[in-house]
């Protein structure tokens, strides 16, 4: 690290990278103050902030101590607002402390510099760009809302009738964190509502309503160094159980009976099966919204009769059963009365016991701040879903926690709420480690933020529209699984088929048989029926779409050593399954604005069909000796169009790759 001070400016070098340059004509920070007000219906947020002041700190004072320099910012000569920073290296990685600041500060705005050719990517889960510059990026954890696009029918209903239209940005997964082809990441640590903003050609302006812990950096020769020390610092996701690549994790409701005969029938058609995952295993609510569960988590024997004896029965035939769980319990069950006896919830302002509206019912909050609350809801995991037999489950939720409620820690619930789905994350990973299950239990999750990638054994999409649309349809998912790969959680999966039907959206068979083809190109194929079951389809009451699916997860049973390797990759070094295309091709500059395009590992190129009724699809490739999975047909690069009909999705591998024979097998599936 370099400080290069002149008269009334300096800038601060790291590895011959020019990071920081501040003058008293467009100093580094800004201080300020701001009233925030949160309004949250049902996990959507209405964040407004009255703005009180933001001053500019043009004035410094720097002091070089022995192994670091100490950085005084003020608002004027006399004094006025003032930041003390530390700034030094730590463990090679250039670190910027905040240690003093003026009363009263509770805004901070950071400008990092910036040119014109550079991109951004990561900032957590982003479903609608990949490339983040010239947009701003709130960071809070949220519902990502339905359709995610203001300008659509669905979005515009959604907020109209539910206010739960959502934007560009809103996400479950936001995460303060971001590469740069400047060839450096960067991440600020603070769980307080921020906004990153890459709109400005000559800075990035990154804005915390606290005043952060520090501000790290650190720089890399590639793409591939760089995720790698990243995530070297904040953790890395543990290989998948072995038998998750049986085949399909059979998304499924309706108890013991039925969720028998649909995976008889599967099974007999060829379907490759390595779970049932019943997520209505403790029971069923039904409301406006479409089928719910009964949020008590423990097995309801009514809906699930025999279910103890099934379970053995299932695992005999190398089948395993999967289930639900999230952080709340619903009022007056047998759990939230546990947990309200024992003083486990948070309250209200008022001392009663904080009760948050998940539509047409109310729960409350395990207040994971309380150690005992937290170590009895691990005790809950263990006994009432390891110990019963499940061998895993969906982790939902983490990003509703109020920020009126009151938490046993004393904290603001408005900075804790970021840091809730790491928290919830914890929880599961502690319950699973301490049962000695970490390499047999598979939970998933779509909640996150820093913190995540060393507790959490899968990250999903989340709750897409079940529909072609770029922002919140099959396509998204796409740039999700790249966005999380970036910010360092390279395990990722989505809904097969989509999950939300609203506002006219009901899903296709053509739908549900393209999205069932690129999962068969991810580290998970799972597959979902939506929260309206009945009125959506269902591929086990179509014949072709059996067949499709049952070939599909053939092909990726097919390509489970492949897959076992990148993922082994993931968990040692962090680089991530799903990659982008520059991610080993950096020199070419097409790779960089590729969206709906990745590689899996290192050989497979996907570019998966996200429009109906297409039988031809245009791909780009960056220049190599690629062999079209299905024709066998050379390409050399470039933009081409082929043949994609359904059952062939539009995939490639590379001509020299050691994993050539095992494509070729591939193919003839």
């Amino acid at each position: 690290m370099k400080i290069i001070e002149e008269k009334n400016s300096f800038k601060i070098e790291y590895n011959s990278k020019i990071l920081i340059e501040h003058s008293q004509q467009s100093p580094f920070a800004f201080a300020g103050s701001g009233d925030a007000e949160y309004k949250m219906y049902r996990g959507n947020f209405e964040i407004e902030d009255y703005l009180e002041s933001r001053v500019p700190l043009k004035y410094f004072q720097i002091e070089e101590e022995a192994n670091y320099s100490l950085i005084t910012l003020k608002s004027s000569r006399e004094g006025g607002l003032s930041l003390k920073i530390k700034a030094g290296l730590v463990a090679g990685r250039l670190k910027l402390e905040f240690l003093e600041s003026s009363s009263g500060i509770n805004r901070l705005w950071l400008r990092l510099a910036a040119d014109q050719e550079e991109k951004i990517y990561g900032c957590g889960e982003q479903l609608s760009y990949f490339n983040l510059r010239g947009k701003n990026f709130p960071i809070w954890t949220s519902e990502p809302g339905v359709g995610r696009n203001k300008e659509t029918y669905t979005t515009w209903q959604a907020d109209v009738k539910d206010k739960a239209g959502g934007d560009y940005y809103t996400t479950n997964y936001p995460q303060p964190t971001f590469i740069s082809t400047k060839k450096y990441y960067c991440h600020l640590e603070s769980t307080a509502y921020q906004d990153f903003n890459f709109k400005n050609d000559d800075f990035h302006e990154l804005e915390v309503w606290n005043i952060p812990d520090y501000l790290l950096f650190e720089t890399g020769e590639s793409y591939l160094e760089l995720v790698e020390k990243l995530t070297a610092y904040l953790g890395r996701q543990p290989e998948l159980p072995e038998w998750v690549y049986n085949g399909l994790i059979l998304g499924i409701q309706g108890g013991t009976d039925f969720v028998l005969e649909q995976k008889e029938k599967l099974k007999e058609n060829g379907v490759e099966l390595s779970a049932l995952w019943c997520q209505d295993w403790q029971g069923v609510k039904h409301t406006s919204f479409g089928k719910r569960l009964s949020w008590n988590w423990e097995w309801n024997q009514e809906l699930y009769p025999e279910l103890d004896q099934k379970l053995k029965e299932l695992k005999d035939e190398d089948i395993r059963f999967m289930g639900y769980i999230n952080p709340y319990v619903l009022e007056g069950k047998s759990l939230y009365q546990e947990a309200a006896a024992n003083d486990y919830l948070a309250y209200d302002s008022e001392g009663e016991i904080y009760l948050v509206d998940f539509g047409e019912f109310y729960c409350g909050v395990v207040d994971f701040t309380n150690q005992d609350a937290f170590n009895w809801y691990k005790e809950v995991i263990k006994e009432n879903l390891i110990d019963f037999g499940l061998d895993g489950w969906m982790a939902d939720f983490g990003e509703y926690l109020p920020t009126d409620c009151v938490l046993s820690n004393g904290k603001s619930a408005e900075i804790m709420h970021n840091a809730w789905p790491a928290i919830w994350a914890q929880v599961n990973y502690e319950a699973v480690k301490e049962a000695g299950k970490l390499e047999e239990v598979l939970y998933f999750m779509r909640a996150g933020f820093t913190g995540n990638q060393k507790y959490c054994t899968l990250m999903w999409a989340g709750d897409q529209s079940v529909n072609w649309s770029l922002d919140d349809g099959l396509a998204s998912v796409i740039p999700a699984a790249l966005s999380m790969g970036m910010t360092g959680c390279g395990l990722h999966h989505s809904d097969i088929g989509g999950y939300t039907s609203l506002h006219g959206n009901i899903r296709t068979k053509e739908l549900f048989m393209r999205w069932a083809e690129m999962g068969a190109f991810t580290p998970v194929m799972r597959t979902h029926e939506g929260n309206r079951p009945s009125e959506n389809f269902q591929v086990y009451n179509d014949q072709e779409a059996i067949n499709h699916l049952a070939r599909m997860t053939k092909i990726y049973k097919k390509l489970s050593k492949y897959i076992k390797a990148a993922v082994k990759e993931n968990t040692e070094k962090g680089i991530p399954v799903q990659r982008p295309l520059f991610m080993h091709y950096e020199a070419d500059q097409k790779c960089y604005d590729l969206k709906y395009q990745y590689l899996l590992g290192r050989d497979l190129l996907v570019a998966p069909v996200y429009q109906k009724e297409k039988d031809e699809w245009e791909v780009y490739l960056p220049e190599d000796k690629w062999i079209h999975l299905w024709s066998g047909k050379e390409f050399n690069g470039g933009e081409i169009k082929v043949k994609a009909p359904l059952g062939q999705p539009p995939v490639f591998y590379r001509k020299d790759s050691e994993s050539r024979q095992l494509f070729e097998e591939v193919a003839e599936i």
